[in-house]
């Protein structure tokens, strides 16, 4: 394998260098599909562990607002939860922002703090400009202003490839029909990814009893089932939902690190795979998951999928994690390992005793060793992890500086 300005090339450049790869297996790096990267500072607090999520919302609330939602926050937490995902093996991180502060400001600010976080650490960034009952014209001037600052290109991803830019409303329980046109004309007009969340349990509920429909029943008549659009969660899916998903063509995020403790239930992967769907996989944020290690993800996935089905296969979880993830985000380059994709490679080492006596190691980075971290990362061509530790900062130091901003 060679690599030349940051793509897989056939050839090896000359004077190339080398990395010793032994006793190693090596794959494209993970894509996180779906992270509230800014819960990074707000794992395990009380009132948020098993709890209803008409409980949980107001405990985060408060939590946010004895911090104070600024770019000094957004960059501290977006910091560790880029670092947690780097370390982990996860080389493109979608960040769905769903808080903002009340002062009145287009959140370009806080975008750019977690795009500076993210390219100090060498991660790719997907910034999705979330609302969560936001007035429509804000989010659209905000949306705007984030693409022009960030990916002013057409297709919302920078020159680099380092940084896009998407919408987001966190759903239909929480945004209304004006929200979710607007920003989808945003995304018509700069040629914006979107993505929302649906159907986990409590979704429906306040679906059918505000509107009396089923929230992919509104999302269809608002526009939001295209070929354009991600979906995370989808728990609680019927088979003609499901049919109706694959026949607009929409790509689905797993998150069941967020699902599972949230008592949301299970999506049904291998059902959605069969009919069609490209699914990815997420970790969501620190609130719910207080994890962002998306490999323990997938095996969660693998574990908790005959629940509610076939069990999914440990080669399909890695898929859903690397170029499933990939494909939902619109970017066909990532999560892949073959000439002319981005150059994002994870190296795995399956020498130790917790990999010893597996009979496919591929299928065992799934199900051994839980936590385990990659011993190199690349991204982009550049050594962003070695040897288990970060190149571009210290463990410490970010630490340190979350310590500092929230007081934990």
């Amino acid at each position: 394998m060679h690599i030349a300005n940051g793509v897989i090339r056939e050839q090896a450049a000359a004077a190339a260098q080398s990395l010793d790869v032994s006793g190693c297996i090596v794959t494209p790096g993970l894509v996180n599909a779906h992270h509230h990267l800014l819960q990074s500072g707000f794992r395990t607090l009380n009132g948020t562990r098993g709890v209803a999520m008409r409980d949980w919302l107001p405990a985060m609330a408060a939590a946010y607002a004895d911090a104070g939602i600024d770019a000094t926050l957004a960059y501290a937490a977006a910091r560790v939860g880029i670092a947690e995902g780097l370390l982990s093996g996860v080389t493109t991180i979608a960040d769905h922002q769903l808080n903002w502060p009340r002062s009145g400001e287009d959140g370009a600010e806080i975008a750019g703090a977690v795009d500076r976080a993210s390219r100090e650490l060498g991660s790719r960034l997907v910034f999705v400009r979330g609302t969560a009952g936001d007035d429509p014209a804000d989010a659209v001037s905000s949306a705007d202003s984030i693409a022009a600052a960030l990916a002013p290109r057409m297709g919302g991803v920078s020159a680099d490839g380092m940084t896009q830019v998407a919408v987001g409303p966190a759903g239909v329980h929480s945004d209304s029909r004006a929200t979710f046109e607007a920003l989808g004309e945003v995304a018509a007009r700069r040629g914006l990814r979107r993505r929302t969340q649906a159907n986990e349990q409590v979704d429906t509920e306040i679906a059918i009893g505000r509107y009396g429909r089923r929230p992919l029943e509104l999302l269809d008549e608002w526009g939001w089932l295209a070929p354009d659009v991600t979906i995370a969660h989808l728990c609680d899916v019927t088979d003609d939902e499901i049919h109706l998903l694959a026949e607009r063509g929409v790509c689905a995020t797993h998150a069941p690190g967020c699902d599972v403790p949230m008592g949301w239930g299970i999506a049904p992967v291998r059902r959605l795979l069969e009919a069609g769907l490209s699914v990815g996989l997420g970790t969501s944020g620190g609130g719910s998951n207080d994890a962002g290690h998306l490999l323990a993800d997938a095996r969660l996935a693998v574990q908790v999928s005959g629940l509610v089905g076939p069990q999914l296969a440990a080669r399909d979880a890695l898929t859903a994690a690397t170029y499933g993830s990939a494909r939902g985000l619109g970017r066909e380059e990532l999560g892949r390992i073959e000439a002319g994709a981005a150059a994002d490679l994870c190296v795995w080492d399956v020498s130790g005793v917790a990999d010893a006596g597996t009979a496919d190691p591929v299928a065992g980075l799934i199900w051994l060793s839980p936590g385990r971290r990659p011993r190199h990362v690349i991204v982009a061509g550049e050594v962003v992890v070695r040897d288990y530790r970060l190149v571009a900062a210290s463990e410490r130091e970010i630490t340190a500086g979350l310590r500092e901003r929230v007081g934990r």
